[in-house]
């Protein structure tokens, strides 16, 4: 195996094949479609199993986001590992054709009970975007990565632009029709994939499988193995606890304090992503370039921290639309992190890398649901001391603070 867990930097990776990123591009642009396309509606389905009663509602749909971050707990560092054996490929491929099949579960479900199962299969086979950021790596030189990490994530803002638009419309149209397109969304990806997507990581490059770092214990191993890698896994475990308030309030939320429909749901999510897309697509770069891979990490907390302050403040949904180009702003610190810990380890450990992050995220993510969601459930209810309803987001923006403290502390012992 290559050097890489002690520290040094992972050799170069091949030159940069246009078409290859363009295929990821298009496989992620897919994925956020499908999930873009169910946000506005799932939380309102679940709220009509329970006779709409959003307190109600908010906590079973906190226990839905804590079981799929469970089996993304389980199942990633296996999934990252096998493609570092097997190849990027087929891990894409099996993960779209079981999404694909989830989402006809979930537009069939008749009861709660199903559509908990379905989010059980959907954290399972959720793997292809750590899997796809894994192919970046392989297929990019280390001090590119941050520009091309952040064009590739602009296909996430391309997805949540159409995705959550056109849940919403057709969510107004049959409750259960958004599912059926995840589904055709999903299903087109993985043939997408099976015809044209090539293999990134050669036979040569390839690490045999180890049961040691494909359970999630042995896969965090690897997150220890260097100072700065353990210190941005922490931060990114804050931020993904604090970024889970979006998915599991913003809806129940909106809908409760300015009264939205599904559709200025769905609008207002494609506005997040056109801003994702501006930020992602064309704004990473020459943020990198100028401030550097540390600082830009540093820029996107802060501004994260103070687009939640904003969405929790605003008294109106019109000014809560302020706080969308700033979060946005938040996508570059994404970018500079996945640049800096794809350096500090070697090219046949990409996979079991992007596995361990996706694990630290679902770990986040069995919190998140079950704070913000009870904490929103709490002060909107009649026992709360303050009817808050913005408190899940006053809340994240102090994680946001706790991360920037952390990152700072963790960038000056890089540079001492």
């Amino acid at each position: 195996m290559s050097e890489g867990t002690s520290g040094a930097i992972a050799p170069d990776a091949a030159p940069v094949r246009r078409g290859a990123v363009a295929f990821i591009f298009v496989t992620i642009l897919l994925d956020m479609l499908a999930i873009g396309v169910i946000m506005p509606i799932l939380p309102k389905l679940v709220e009509s199993f329970v006779d709409n009663d959003t307190a109600h509602a908010a906590r079973i749909f906190g226990a839905f986001g804590t079981a799929w971050a469970l089996m993304q707990f389980v199942f990633s560092p296996l999934l990252g590992t096998l493609s570092d054996r097997f190849g990027r490929r087929p891990v894409v491929l099996l993960s779209n054709f079981g999404l694909g099949a989830d989402y006809v579960l979930m537009a069939l479900a008749p009861s709660l009970a199903w559509l908990f199962v379905g989010r059980v299969i959907s954290g399972i086979t959720s793997a292809s975007i750590s899997t796809s950021l894994a192919y970046i790596s392989d297929i990019t030189p280390p001090e590119r990565r941050a520009a091309i990490f952040g064009k590739v994530g602009a296909a996430f803002g391309a997805g949540f632009i159409l995705g959550p638009a056109l849940g919403g419309l057709l969510g107004d149209i049959d409750p259960r029709l958004p599912f059926w397109a995840a589904a055709g969304f999903s299903l087109a990806n993985a043939l997408y994939g099976l015809l044209i997507l090539p293999e990134s990581l050669t036979p040569d490059r390839r690490a045999p499988f180890r049961w040691k770092n494909a359970n999630p214990l042995g896969a965090l191993h690897l997150l220890r193995s260097h100072p700065v890698l353990a210190g941005l896994s922490v931060v990114t475990f804050i931020a993904q606890v604090a970024h889970v308030v979006l998915p599991s309030t913003f809806v129940l939320y909106a809908t409760y304090r300015y009264g939205w429909d599904s559709k200025t749901v769905g609008l207002t999510l494609a506005m997040v992503g056109i801003s994702a897309v501006v930020v992602q697509g064309f704004a990473i770069g020459p943020i990198v370039r100028v401030l550097g891979e540390q600082n830009a990490l540093l820029l996107g907390l802060v501004c994260a921290a103070i687009g939640f302050v904003i969405f929790g403040c605003a008294p109106t949904g019109p000014l809560s639309w302020i706080g969308i180009p700033v979060m946005a702003l938040w996508g570059v610190s994404g970018a500079a992190s996945q640049a800096l810990t794809t350096r500090l380890v070697a090219p046949d450990q990409q996979g079991q890398l992007q596995g361990a992050v996706a694990s630290v995220q679902s770990v986040s993510q069995l919190v998140g649901p079950f704070l913000f969601t009870l904490t929103f459930s709490y002060f909107i209810g009649s026992t709360a001391p303050l009817h808050l309803p913005g408190a899940p987001f006053l809340l994240a923006a102090v994680l946001m603070v706790m991360c920037v403290l952390i990152a700072m502390r963790t960038l000056a012992g890089a540079r001492s």
